[in-house]
């Protein structure tokens, strides 16, 4: 049964989607850190499984950044990216003000998802920068 919650995954199942997916992976100790201070969280469960997830972090008011948009290679293709930013995207418009930014990094070919919610990209006039530790 699938069951859409707002609630952050557990630290395993984070680390394992991000590893499944093929996204950077996280240590314990900062998926520790980090998943308690999201501001908004879509996990998606196939009974017990994560199949899916989403995360909106900021400071609640001038900006927001969509992180962690990862759906199981088993499950992509069949509409929970889209069920993941549907529920950021309410959460999102229920609690922006004017002039709240709102980011994200998309990796290709996501970026046509979330063109679907009117996210433009930012080139040429600037461009997504990061620093890893």
């Amino acid at each position: 049964m699938i069951e859409i919650k707002h609630e952050a995954p557990t630290v395993k199942d984070y680390r394992n989607m991000r590893k499944t997916v093929g996204l950077s992976e996280k240590s314990q100790k900062a998926a520790e850190k980090g998943l308690s201070n999201a501001c908004f969280n879509v996990t998606v469960y196939d009974d017990a499984s994560l199949i899916a997830m989403g995360r909106v972090i900021g400071d609640g008011g001038t900006a927001f950044q969509i992180i962690d948009i990862a759906v199981d290679t088993k499950y992509q293709g069949e509409g929970y990216g889209k069920q993941v930013m549907a529920h950021i995207m309410k959460y999102i418009q229920s609690v922006a003000e004017e002039g709240t930014y709102v980011s994200l990094i998309a990796d290709y070919p996501a970026d046509k998802l979330y063109e679907q919610y009117g996210f433009i990209t930012t080139e040429p006039h600037s461009c997504g920068m990061y620093i890893k530790y």
